[in-house]
């Protein structure tokens, strides 16, 4: 749990940014450290390389894990998803853990991590709105975990969705006020 909760806290959003010279990126758009807010700094490569990169810890948490300790991998999951949520760094401010649970439900099982890109990818595609693009891809995996048969995999894919949703909660409330800005739109625009 501890590998999996260090993994996940690594801040790639803040790292990339200042590195690329783009400042804090706690001080742009909603000050969140993921890479839909990377993409309000304009830099399309620092916000694909913070996708990849928070996708790639929660699958390295699990794949670790299930090397060392092939019974405990749903645990380094979770604590890979909390750290990247709830990152000691940041003082416990961290993303909305959208990417970082893909990573983890791929390295999980696979079939789960394709319903889930498939969820994520066309309703970002189609409404082009990234909150509700990965809530529903959250909500999306223990739903499929659940009629694919991995019952085991169900409770704790329920309580990451949960807390996506939970992270999520300003942008629910700007979706029912009718103003979360679209990808590619400023939120004035909305």
């Amino acid at each position: 749990m501890l590998i999996g909760y260090l993994l996940g806290s690594i801040p790639f959003g803040v790292i990339l940014t200042r590195l690329g010279g783009a400042g804090d990126l706690r001080q742009v758009g909603s000050g969140n450290i993921g890479a839909t807010n990377v993409l309000r700094t304009g830099r399309k490569g620092l916000a694909a390389a913070t996708l990849l990169l928070d996708m790639l810890k929660g699958v390295a948490a699990v794949l670790i894990a299930a090397r060392l300790f092939p019974q405990e991998a749903p645990l380094a999951a979770a604590a890979a998803f909390i750290g990247h949520c709830y990152p000691v760094w940041l003082r416990f401010r961290g993303g909305k853990g959208v990417a970082t649970l893909m990573g983890v439900v791929v390295a999980l099982a696979w079939p789960l991590g394709l319903v889930y890109a498939v969820v994520w990818l066309g309703l970002l595609a189609g409404l082009r709105i990234s909150s509700v693009a990965g809530m529903a891809a959250a909500v999306s995996a223990p739903v499929a975990a659940a009629i694919l048969g991995l019952f085991d995999l169900v409770p704790l894919l329920l309580a990451l969705a949960l807390i996506v949703v939970w992270k999520h909660r300003a942008n629910i409330s700007r979706l029912l006020a009718g103003t979360e800005p679209r990808i590619g739109r400023s939120r004035d625009a909305a």
